[in-house]
């Protein structure tokens, strides 16, 4: 196997594993692990509106912190894709299924995507730039 093929391989774990990461942190709420998986200057737009955009990694844990209202969460990951850019940049594109339980027991189950620019850094992967699409409530892909 030559050595380019070699790292596109390794490159692709590491991604995947981020995006993972990013997931378990969610379940856990663990904020602190959440910052460490974006660049300083990344922005996440979590819906629509510009006005949900969060622009750095403290402002994105701040935003994460509406996830408290949940007693539990649990994200999967699936399908993801990554196509590589210039040197040190790649983009994904990856489906999640969110599924959370609120206080009163009811809950509710979200399909959506992540399309990240992700950037390789000196300490490995991060996510750049995230946009997430939202398919809706209990509505699923197909």
């Amino acid at each position: 196997m030559n050595v380019s093929l070699m790292r596109k391989i390794e490159d692709e774990r590491a991604i995947k594993q981020l995006l993972i990461e990013y997931c378990m942190a969610l379940d856990s709420m663990d904020l602190e692990a959440i910052s460490d998986l974006f660049t300083e200057d990344c922005v996440v737009n979590f819906g629509p509106d510009e006005k949900l955009n969060s622009c750095g990694r403290k402002q994105v844990s701040k935003s994460l912190e509406r996830m408290w209202r949940w007693t539990r969460t649990s994200h999967h990951l699936s399908n993801v894709k990554i196509n590589f850019g210039k040197e040190n940049q790649a983009f994904s594109i990856s489906y999640v299924l969110a599924w959370h339980e609120r206080a009163d027991k009811t809950t509710a189950t979200i399909y959506g995507q992540y399309h990240d620019e992700l950037s390789r850094e000196s300490d490995g992967w991060r996510v750049k730039k995230r946009t997430m699409r939202k398919k809706g409530t209990r509505i699923p892909w197909w």
